[in-house]
Parts: C-alpha cells; structure tokens; sequence
C-alpha cells in the first residue's frame, strides 16, 4: 500500500521499475517503436498512476466512509448509505474502488452478488502535489494530464451527488483550454495514442491512392501525427483525400484550422461532422468509398459498437483497412488511471453491452476487439504493438493500434 512518503522517496518511484520494463520492452517492440517507449516515458506513466491513486483517495475520503475492521459492503449499498446519485455514481465509485483494491488500500472481497470492500483501518492521505513536483522534473511535457485530473478531482464529489454532470464538469466552454492542451502532440500522455496510430498505417497502408477517413479527429492531434509522418517518409502523396470528421462543433473547427495551417498545400482535405452511432450513408458516406477508417481513443465510446463497426466496414472498400489507435485493458475490469477522467461521461460509462466483448463500458482488452471485429465481419486482426505478448511482463502496457481488414 502507497503511503506519505518524505520528498527524497516520491524521487524514487517508478525509477527502477522503469529501467525494468524499458530494458524488456526495447527488444520486444517493433523499431518504429522503441524510442517512443523509453525510460523517461514508462516512469511518468508510473508516476501519473501514483498521481490518481493520490486523487482517487481524496475523492473516497470525502464522499463514502469506508467500511473498517473486518466490515464490508457493496457499491451499491455504500452508494444508498452515503446518498449519492446512483445514476451517477455506481460505475465511477465501483472502479475507484477496485482501483484502490488493486493498490492495496482496500480489501475486496468476491461475492455472488458482487465485489464487497472493506478496509483495515483509515485510509491512507499521502498527498499528491510531491508526485506532480517529480514529473515536471522527469518529463513537464505531462503537466496537461496532471492538470486536468486535478480538474476533475475537485468536482468529484458534487458529481457523485448528483448536483453536476460529467459532460459539464468536463466540457463546459471554460474547460476547452484544458482539452486544447490535452488533445495535443506536446502533450507526453496522449501524443503516444497518436504516433503508434500513425506508425501503423505508415505500415499497414497497401493501396494508393488513399481516401481516408478520421472518426472523432477531435482537435486534429491525430491527422496531424498520421500527415507528419507520411511527409517525413516521403509517402504524403500516397494519400488522395484526407476526410476529417468530428461531432463537437468547436472541436471540428479548432481541428479544421489546426491541421490546414499544418499542411496548407495538401489537396484532398474536407472536414465535417460525423456521428458514428448513426447510419453512415444518411451523413455522405457512400458504402465502399473509403481506404482506410482510421480513429484514434474514439471506437471504444460507440454507444452499440456492433452497429459503429458494421458501418466502418459498409464504407470500406473491399481489402480496406480500419485502424484505431486505442488505450487498451490489458485483462478484464483491471482498472486504468485514465478511466478516473472519462468515467464523469455517460457514453463511457453506458455503452450497450454484449456478454463476450463488451461486458461493460470504457476500454476494450485485445481478446475483445478481436471478438467484436471478427463478429462484425473482419479479418486479419492485429496489433501494434503485440500486446498479447508484452502484458506478460509488462502487465499495465496500455497502447496498441489494432487493425483489420474489410473482407474482399
């Protein structure tokens, strides 16, 4: 269990366990790769999940008192006991709670009726700002992620109780600042989502000219790390129209102007909306039309991802290819620091499930997306890296691109 530690201990976390995971990966990950993944990555990553455990017992020390002294209970019960918004809180308190479990500072106890948590005695207050201090000394170039669980961390509390929404503590006008900072290449955390993406369609993409089309393109991070790429390669003109799409209106423009000032000269650029719980062909999407779908941390959000998927491979011309660059869960319900964030929004937390690849919302294992690609039709499933592979020593790697082919 992680405790106060004094200023010359928060110095040391994560540093070896960093130089252990870095030395095994290197040889593991495809060269394109390796230098993305490196000790000063791996040990903020580790640092970052030090921070939210940090976060997360502020928020459960304020909003439920914990069962003490061999004494347990259910989320569900703990959320009656304590009156916060069931609808709200269930799903966000069930994964704190396992988050803490998986620390430690809680014991969970396996029942027929579902987990119950209990605790040895009071829960630890080890305070978080040593952990943001030591990363910007490591790495600053993660402050964007710091900064916006802190964000959230504040209103917590009052989103448990039902007297604020997930989508207002995150996407109310004045927080776009914290998500135009966030959604960028600068930033250390999320910039890696969009390079192992851009990677994999460097090395996946067969057929030009290509149309491809972007879901969820956000603030255009993403077409911009896949465009970078292609230039420095000398590939860009393998790309025939380049289809930028994004349901939030200020996102799509800020994107628009982003990745335009990027590459003025590129020809082939459209941007528009997109709605990927909806019928593609009633948005302009002709079946058969695109090369490659590529998405980046947006598939997993789909509200019925049986029915986003089988619209990807209607729009994908026979041999084409769909790829998404996504946070992966290594093993089932294990808990992910970046699910503290995205568990305040309702499509994250209420996707429509099905009992072998989505059993619940948010983030997907490797066994699930294949399951659920390969039931949609596709074939050739794959992944950047094998992650199959490296979650045997590496048990908290958390990025892939998965691919896969529309059948011919």
């Amino acid at each position: 269990m992680t405790d106060d530690r004094p200023g010359d201990a928060v110095s040391e976390i994560g540093r070896a366990e960093a130089q252990r995971q870095t030395t095994w990966l290197h040889p593991v990950l495809p060269p394109a790769l390796q230098s993305m993944f490196d000790v000063s990555f791996i040990r903020s990553h580790l640092l970052y999940d030090e921070f939210v455990y940090r976060l997360v017992l502020q928020v459960v020390r304020e909003v439920c008192p914990v069962p003490e002294g061999g004494e347990s209970a259910s989320i569900r019960e703990i959320v009656d006991r304590t009156k916060l918004d069931p609808a709200a809180a269930l799903v966000p308190l069930d994964w704190m709670f396992r988050f803490l479990a998986a620390r430690g500072a809680l014991q969970r106890f396996p029942a027929e009726q579902g987990d119950r948590y209990g605790a040895r005695g009071p829960l630890p207050e080890p305070d978080p700002a040593p952990v943001l201090d030591e990363q910007m000394r490591q790495e600053p170039s993660w402050k964007p992620a710091y900064v916006l669980a802190q964000t959230v961390a504040r209103d917590y509390p009052a989103f448990l109780r039902g007297e604020v929404s997930g989508e207002d503590v995150l996407f109310a006008p004045r927080r776009l600042r914290l998500w135009i900072e966030y959604f960028s290449n600068d930033h250390g955390l999320y910039a890696i989502n969009n390079m192992v993406g851009a990677v994999a369609i460097e090395q996946w993409l067969r057929r030009a000219p290509a149309v491809v089309l972007e879901l969820g393109g956000g603030l255009g991070s993403g077409a911009l790390a896949l465009l970078d790429r292609l230039r420095a390669a000398g590939r860009l003109g393998e790309i025939a129209e380049y289809r930028f799409t994004e349901l939030v209106p200020a996102f799509l423009r800020r994107g628009e102007q982003t990745v335009r000032a990027r590459h003025p000269g590129q020809s082939g650029l459209t941007f528009g909306p997109l709605d990927m719980n909806r019928p593609f062909a009633e948005q302009g999407m002709a079946p058969g039309s695109v090369s490659v779908v590529f998405a980046v941390n947006t598939v997993h959000v789909a509200r019925d991802l049986d029915f986003t998927l089988a619209e990807v491979r209607r729009v994908l011309e026979p041999g084409g290819c769909l790829v998404m660059a996504e946070c992966i869960r290594p093993a089932p319900r294990q808990p992910i620091y970046t699910e503290f964030v995205f568990n305040l929004t309702e499509p994250f937390r209420a996707s429509r499930l099905h009992p072998v690849y989505r059993p619940a919302g948010g983030f997907l294992t490797p066994e699930q997306w294949r399951s659920a690609l390969e039931a949609s039709g596709f074939t050739a499933v794959r992944f950047l890296p094998d992650v199959v592979r490296i979650r045997e020593q590496v048990p908290d790697f958390l990025v892939a691109a998965i691919g896969a082919t529309a059948p011919s």
